[in-house]
């Protein structure tokens, strides 16, 4: 049984008779000797960089499996005697696991998850048996660790570590008393009678398999996706919570162009992949079969019909029924920096190919922080580790509705790129984390004194996370704005950054400007391929202002190892304590960062605000925000400000307007799928994907792909 424990990869196909995509194949071409000798490069690269996992690994992950196998079928049979069934039932009562992605399809490296799916049968329900008993199983058993069940996820799940190994474990109750051992995931009728949010959890094992079964030769798929998808990590655009793209988008696009070059090896595959992508038409979809419809009312993916669909930026359509927009996820921002990054891979697979440079270049990591000028920073601390994993996965879930919010109040013209890693300061002895999100304007757009004013997108943000239904004492936020020059050392690989050559006096005076008037990057994202990293004067980075001293993030003074690491003394005293007393010292502004004013709110010391607050309506969440002012939007006004429930008035400049109403639904519509009503079969799907090649792509210099 395809997918199930134990099976983890496919056969190979050597021969492929057929591309399984919406169109034939673009070039049948089989690879020349130069091809080869490209790919055998690439390979050894990938095993050096340890992407690979060893027998001893392998075999654990094995082990690991039918532990769990065999505690889910004891936990089920349990639960068959305790509801009163018959000793024939008992003894024939059973589960059955199957594993999906990165496992299943074979691409997982050292360290990588397991996520598995648990089928069992119609009487063993998700809500009080799999998140209870269940959870109470696991939470006795002295090998699991750092248990987190997610109930109210998009896709239920459970977290936690077996013999110190990441599981992600799904649970599926289908319409069956008695599960077979031999149970086919794949078939339609498995979804008979079932909720969404079941139908979700099974779709990720009948994807992955539909995907080995659509791809011309899955060993050359396998290799060419294990090689994205570590491209993907290093250009920071592997993330889908922060609305790039996820494994199985990944897996999609790879399989999209496995169809196109069914001969192609490795090292063509992957040079193609950019050269399609870069030339791509969005948001015409990817597919790799036509949409399937059923009768079984669940919705499919119709921008003619589903008006939601129709604001999807970067379609990539789940094969098998029901067929969904697996990145929903992705906004006009992040497709920005994703196209950014296909254009700089093709750049350096032409180089490749001419035997220019080496499968290293391309994986050079990204230089986030020298790419931008301005930086938002997100400090999540909380009072243990435990803590800081919950909060931390609330609020990082919540992230992309802070760059879709700046994206509507700004009208696109202030651009924000979250880069999906986290960072923590190893001086600091508390439990913490920091995000960081790059801020410029609109490419083409310089308007001289142009502020923008995001507190109010801010607040609302934090409305949004004061929301958490878990929060503890401890748990605290802050949002504030530096500039490249206050990026804390810690951030960079080498911990400090490299001295360079002292600026000519005009260069200096350019820099500046740049800095100061019009907000743009002052490298841009293609030069990082020539240039190493920038350093700030000296070697050390200017301090935060006064109301920033209290953030995790706060700017370090950036030295190297051997000259010892300076850390704020409030950080070290207590961290936690730090932000929130912060929030207690009433409103400051403090003087203009180029375009940006930073200012603190005093808030209660809850995300969910104080009584006083709560009866006047706001919540301010106990967190730190910054904001940037607007100079050119008119005269200032004055606008009511609660402080601690008492309403005050301060004097600010009158934000720029959100976009108008009829576009509020754009940033509606990115949310769940399943909210849809779509029943109804796709009468042209071939009209519909435009998959034909010549309309979803600029044509390029020859006219050849």
């Amino acid at each position: 049984m395809a997918g199930s424990v134990g099976t983890v990869k496919a056969a190979s196909r050597s021969s492929p008779k057929r591309s399984g995509g919406m169109d034939p194949p673009l070039s049948l071409a089989r690879p020349t000797v130069f091809d080869l000798q490209k790919t055998a490069e690439l390979e050894k690269f990938l095993v050096e960089m340890g992407l690979y996992e060893g027998e001893e690994q392998s075999a654990k992950r094995e082990e690991v499996l039918r532990e769990i196998d065999g505690i889910v079928k004891d936990w089920v049979k349990r639960l068959t005697s305790q509801k009163g069934f018959s000793e024939q039932i008992v003894e024939k009562a059973n589960a059955v696991l199957f594993t999906f992605g990165s496992y299943r399809l074979g691409v997982h490296g050292p360290g990588a998850d397991i996520d598995i799916l648990c089928v069992g049968p119609s009487y063993v329900k998700r809500e009080e048996d799999f998140f209870v008993t269940l959870h109470d199983i696991l939470a006795q058993m002295i090998e699991v660790t750092e248990l987190q069940p997610v109930p109210d996820a998009h896709v239920p799940v459970m977290k936690f570590k077996f013999h110190g190994m990441a599981i992600d474990l799904l649970y599926a109750s289908v319409s069956l008393s008695v599960i077979p051992p031999d149970f086919n995931i794949s078939e339609g009728s498995v979804l008979c009678g079932l909720d969404e949010a079941t139908v979700r959890s099974l779709n990720g094992c009948r994807v992955a398999d539909r995907i080995l079964r659509l791809v011309p030769n899955a060993e050359n798929f396998r290799t060419t996706l294990r090689c994205l998808k570590y491209w993907a990590e290093r250009r920071g655009v592997y993330s889908n919570v922060t609305g790039f793209l996820g494994g199985v988008n990944w897996a999609i696009l790879v399989a999209r162009i496995c169809q196109l070059y069914p001969n192609a090896v490795p090292s063509m595959l992957v040079s193609r992949f950019f050269r399609v992508f870069t030339q791509w038409q969005w948001p015409n979809p990817v597919m790799l079969c036509a949409i399937e419809n059923d009768d079984l009312g669940f919705s499919v993916w119709d921008p003619r019909k589903n008006i939601r669909d129709r604001l999807h930026v970067m379609p990539i359509i789940t094969p098998g029924y029901p067929c969904m927009n697996s990145s929903y996820n992705v906004s006009t921002n992040t497709l920005r920096v994703i196209m950014e990054q296909f254009k700089i891979g093709n750049k350096i697979c032409q180089e490749i190919d001419l035997n220019k440079a080496s499968w290293a270049v391309l994986f050079e990591p990204l230089n986030f922080f020298e790419a931008y000028t301005k930086y938002l920073v997100v400090d999540i601390v909380a009072d243990d580790d435990d803590d800081l994993r919950l909060w931390k996965g609330w609020v990082e879930s919540r992230l992309r509705q802070l760059t879709l919010k700046i994206e509507r109040d700004t009208k696109g013209m202030l651009q924000c790129h979250p880069y999906p890693c986290e960072y923590a300061n190893p001086s600091v002895q508390c439990a913490h984390c920091s995000f960081f999100m790059g801020l410029s304007r609109k490419e083409g757009v310089k308007i001289h004194g142009q502020k923008f004013d995001i507190r109010g997108t801010v607040d609302e943000f934090m409305h949004e996370i004061g929301m958490y239904t878990l929060w503890k004492s401890g748990m605290d936020l802050a949002v504030t704005h530096v500039r490249k020059k206050q990026i804390p050392y810690y951030v960079f690989e080498q911990g400090y950054k490299k001295p360079c050559p002292p600026m000519h006096a005009n260069q200096q005076e350019q820099s500046d400007r740049n800095e100061t008037e019009d907000g743009t990057p002052t490298v841009s994202l293609d030069g990082q391929l020539k240039r190493k990293r920038d350093f700030d004067g000296a070697g050390h980075s200017e301090s935060c202002k006064s109301v920033k001293r209290s953030s995790v993030s706060s700017g370090y003074e950036e030295s190297p190892p051997d000259s010892g690491n300076i850390v704020s003394p409030i950080l070290c005293e207590d961290p936690v304590k730090s932000v929130s007393s912060a929030l207690r010292n009433g409103v400051q502004n403090s003087p203009l960062h180029g375009d940006v004013n930073l200012e603190s709110a005093n808030c209660s010391n809850s995300p969910h605000g104080s009584e006083e607050s709560a009866a006047s309506g706001t919540s301010c969440a106990a967190m730190k925000t910054g904001g940037m002012i607007d100079e050119t939007a008119g005269p200032e006004s004055s606008v009511p400000c609660v402080i601690n429930g008492t309403v005050q008035t301060m004097a600010v400049y009158t934000p720029i307007k959100c976009v108008a109403e009829k576009d509020e639904p754009k940033f509606e519509g990115i949310d769940s799928l399943a909210n849809s009503n779509c029943a109804e079969s796709l009468e042209d799907a071939d009209t519909l994907a435009g998959n034909v090649l010549s309309e979803n792509m600029h044509s390029s210099g020859n006219g050849a792909i």
